[in-house]
């Protein structure tokens, strides 16, 4: 026997039908309005461009909402104000749910924008001088991601594990060429290129800016543990909408978004080698 919920989903499809035209549903008929928090850019973008069509193909009604911050998308999140988040990488969220005691979990992998070292009066790392002044970002995440940059390419060593929440310069070991560390506010960072020597931009405040990734001397290959990923709270992460969401990260219209509005960004692992 059917029970009342299904005779009524039975019965709006058939009036439908005798209208000509069938309503897309959904695919979790328990959860169809979505709530998603990115900070602006290109995580912004990037839901907007290549996750909200599909969804919205699927019958959801997804509302985006932009932040300005590190803190505040996480705690959204864990109190119910938001039902996923894009905007940090899985040692950032890891670090922070355990300090801040969140039940929250990485759901799928999302695009990055590379870092990149930029200079106007050097033409590669290798012309680095005693005493050159590198700006770089002053929040931890991305201090993080510089710090590890500048130690691949030989020009520092740090610490093994650093701390993304609370890394500083003093985590930096060796600094043979005496280079000047001057941490300024990420999004201010692409008006340092040209009045220091060499200037550490992360990729969303870059394009924000303006500027072309490719000019950059080098850009970062980052590890699995500094990609960005989308975050829900743990009770939702095997839900049918989050499933939905998780797939979309993983499709071919995903990659053909990468390809048209990203060209150059770090892609996730499930689009490796396509």
């Amino acid at each position: 026997m059917l029970n009342i919920r299904r005779r009524t989903m039975l019965a709006a499809f058939a009036a439908a039908v005798a209208l000509g035209t069938t309503a897309v549903q959904a695919a979790d008929p328990d959860k169809t309005s979505l709530v998603f928090g990115a900070t602006a850019g290109y995580n912004y973008d990037v839901l907007k461009l290549a996750i909200v069509p599909q969804l919205e193909e699927q019958g959801y009604k997804v509302k985006l909402v932009e932040f300005n911050d590190y803190v505040q998308p996480n705690l959204a999140l864990a109190q119910g104000s938001l039902d996923a988040n894009l905007f940090q990488h899985i040692a950032y969220l890891n670090r922070f749910k355990t300090d801040k005691k969140l039940d929250l979990i990485d759901l799928a992998q999302s695009t990055t924008a590379p870092m990149g070292i930029y200079s106007k009066s050097r033409a590669s790392l290798e012309e680095t001088q005693e005493g050159d002044r590198y700006t770089l970002p002053n929040d931890p995440s991305n201090l993080a991601r510089a710090l590890q940059l500048l130690q691949v390419h030989g020009m520092v060593k740090v610490k093994e594990d650093i701390d993304p929440l609370r890394v500083a310069e003093r985590d930096v070991t060796e600094n043979p060429k005496n280079i000047k560390l001057q941490p300024v506010e990420a999004a201010q960072l692409p008006r340092t290129v040209g009045d220091s020597d060499f200037s550490i931009v992360p990729g969303n405040f870059a394009i924000a800016a303006g500027m072309d990734l490719t000019s950059a001397l080098v850009l970062e290959e980052p590890p699995i543990d500094y990609q960005q990923v989308v975050a829900v709270r743990t009770e939702d992460a095997e839900k049918p909408w989050a499933q939905d969401l998780a797939a979309a990260f993983k499709s071919p219209f995903f990659k053909e978004a990468l390809d048209t509005h990203f060209p150059g960004y770090v892609r996730p692992a499930a689009l490796a080698g396509n």
